[in-house]
């Protein structure tokens, strides 16, 4: 089976709300996106727990906390000027697409 490219509706940096799960409610910054599996790593959101061996960069070893990718149909984008959950509309202007919010139609700042 071959993996298909999923189109994701938040790029890297967007800040956005998580809207189902276990972290509901959190607001975070995109820390990466997965387009080949359709997730995102949210900052300081879905933290799990991973036992690592001991090596040369870690010798102490231990139980190290990091995020974990999540669906990206679990978060919503967040728009600053609205202060609300929002989707996202793209405008075509001299300078090229914008995208925009579809609530109260600000540019939404392009963080890449």
């Amino acid at each position: 089976m071959a993996a298909v490219k999923q189109s994701i509706h938040v790029k890297k940096g967007d800040v956005v709300m998580i809207i189902t799960g276990k972290d509901a409610g959190k607001k975070g910054k995109i820390l990466e996106v997965i387009p080949k599996k359709g997730r995102v790593v949210v900052e300081k959101a879905n933290i799990v727990k991973r036992h690592t061996k001991p090596s040369q960069s870690m010798p102490q070893g231990g139980i190290m906390e990091k995020e974990a990718p999540m669906a990206s149909s679990n978060v919503m984008l967040f728009c600053e000027e609205c202060n609300s959950v929002t989707r996202v509309s793209i405008k075509q202007t001299e300078v090229g697409k914008v995208r925009v919010c579809k609530k109260c139609g600000v540019n939404l700042p392009d963080k890449n």
